[in-house]
C-alpha cells in the first residue's frame, strides 16, 4: 500500500496526520509512505526526520493525492482539496459530515471511502479517535475562555479564580462526556464554581464522585440551562451526539439573558455547534458577538497546540492506519466492527445514519456492500 499524508489546508491547521515513528512501522510493514513538503513543520517535525523515518518526501498535494491508496489527514478535506477525489481512494481523517452536505456529495460521487475517525467505536461504547482530541479540546476551552474574559480581548474582566474576598468566576459546561470532563477539570483546578449539565444521570453522579461534590452536577433541561447562563461568566458547550449533527441546546433568546461581556466557547461547533447562535470561526478571525456576549467558535481549537494534539492523535490512529494498509480497507473494514463504524461513504452512497439522517439523505447498509 501507498499510503499519502499531504499538508493541511484548512486555516491554521497546524497538525499533522502521521509522525515519523508510525512511517518507520508501515515501512517495515512493506508498505511506502508519501509525505508533502513541510506538512509537520508546524508540528515541529522536519522533512529530514521523515525522510530518516523511510517516507518519500515530494513538493505538491497533487503529488500525494494522486500517488496514494490510502490518504490520512488531521481535517476534513477542503474545497481546494475535491479535484484529488477518485474511485479507490481510501480517505482516513476527521471527516464530521453532518453539517457539511457538500462534501458529503464529493465523495459519494467520486465514490471515495470516507473513514471518519470520529464515528470508529469500539464495543464498550468509545470513541478511541475522538477522545484525545476532546481531551485536548476540553483543557483548552477553559485556556481559551480565560483568555477571552480578559478586558483587552473584549470580555468582562473576570479573573476565573478570584481573589480573597473576591468571589470567582462561575463556569458552565454543557455536557458531561470527555470534552467537558477535562473542561470541568481544568476550571476547577483554576478555582472557578463549576456547574455540569447533563441529561444522563449515572454520569451526573460520576462526576459527582469524582469531585467529591465540590463541582455542581444539574440535570439537563430548558429551565436548568436558561437559569444557568443567566449566572455565568464562561459557557462551554461540549455536547456529542456521534456522528450526527450536535442539538441546539442554547436557545437564541437565552443570549440576551446573559452578562454583558461573558464568553461562549462552543466546542460542538465541529458538529455544527450546540448554540443557536453559533457558527464555525477560525484561528485567524476567532471570535464575535451576539447580544454582548462573546462567541468562540474555532471548529480546529486543538491546532493551537500542533505537537501535543499530533502526537496524542497518532497514538490513537495509527494502529487503525496500520490495520488498513495490512489488511486492505475492505477486509480491514469487514474484519473490524469498530473501524467498519467509521466508514461514512463507501462505493458511491452514504453508510452512516446519523450523517443521513442529518442531511435527508438515504443511508444504505455497509454490510450490503462488502
Amino acid at each position: 500500500m501507498i499510503i499519502g499524508v499531504p499538508r493541511e489546508v484548512k486555516d491554521h491547521e497546524s497538525r499533522v496526520a502521521l509522525v515519523p515513528h508510525g512511517v518507520t512501522a508501515l515501512v517495515e510493514a512493506g508498505h511506502q509512505v508519501v509525505v508533502q513538503t513541510r506538512a509537520g513543520s508546524l508540528s515541529s517535525i522536519t522533512d529530514e526526520e521523515y525522510l530518516e523515518a523511510g517516507a518519500r518526501v515530494v513538493p505538491t498535494a497533487a503529488d500525494v493525492w494522486n500517488a496514494a491508496d490510502i490518504i490520512t489527514k488531521v481535517k476534513e478535506p477542503q474545497p481546494s482539496e475535491y479535484g484529488f477525489f477518485r474511485e479507490g481512494l481510501t480517505l482516513f481523517t476527521y471527516l464530521h459530515l453532518a453539517p457539511l452536505p457538500e462534501l458529503t456529495q464529493k465523495l459519494m460521487e467520486t465514490k471515495v471511502t470516507g473513514i471518519a475517525y470520529e464515528t470508529i467505536q469500539e464495543k464498550d461504547g468509545s470513541l478511541p479517535l475522538l477522545t484525545p482530541m476532546s481531551e485536548v479540546a476540553g483543557r483548552m476551552s477553559v485556556q481559551i475562555g480565560a483568555q477571552y474574559l480578559e478586558a483587552p480581548n473584549g470580555g468582562r474582566g473576570v479573573l476565573l479564580g478570584g481573589v480573597p474576598g473576591v468571589a470567582p468566576g462561575n463556569v458552565v459546561v454543557l455536557g458531561g462526556g470527555i470534552v467537558g470532563h477535562n473542561a470541568a477539570k481544568m476550571a476547577h483546578g483554576l478555582g472557578a464554581n463549576v456547574t455540569i449539565i447533563d441529561k444522563n444521570l449515572n454520569r451526573l453522579r460520576e462526576i459527582d464522585d469524582i469531585y467529591n461534590g465540590s463541582v455542581i452536577t444539574l440535570s439537563s433541561n430548558l429551565w436548568t440551562i436558561r437559569e444557568s447562563l443567566r449566572h455565568a461568566d464562561l459557557v462551554i458547550g461540549a455536547v456529542l451526539i456521534p456522528g450526527a449533527s450536535a442539538p441546539k441546546i442554547v436557545r437564541r433568546d437565552m443570549i440576551p439573558l446573559m452578562k454583558r461581556g461573558a464568553v461562549i466557547v462552543d466546542v460542538a461547533i465541529d458538529q455544527g455547534g450546540c448554540c443557536e447562535t453559533s457558527h464555525a470561526t477560525t484561528h485567524t478571525d476567532p471570535i464575535y458577538y451576539v447580544d454582548n456576549v462573546l462567541h468562540y467558535c474555532v471548529s480546529n481549537m486543538p491546532a493551537a497546540v500542533p505537537h501535543t494534539s499530533t502526537y496524542g492523535l497518532n497514538n490513537a490512529t495509527f494502529p487503525y492506519l496500520l490495520q488498513l494498509a495490512n489488511k486492505g480497507t475492505h477486509a480491514a473494514i469487514a474484519a473490524n466492527p469498530a473501524l467498519a463504524l467509521g466508514v461514512n461513504t463507501f462505493k458511491g452512497f452514504c453508510t452512516y445514519p446519523a450523517v443521513a439522517e442529518s442531511q435527508n439523505i438515504a443511508c444504505t447498509s455497509l454490510s450490503s456492500l462488502l
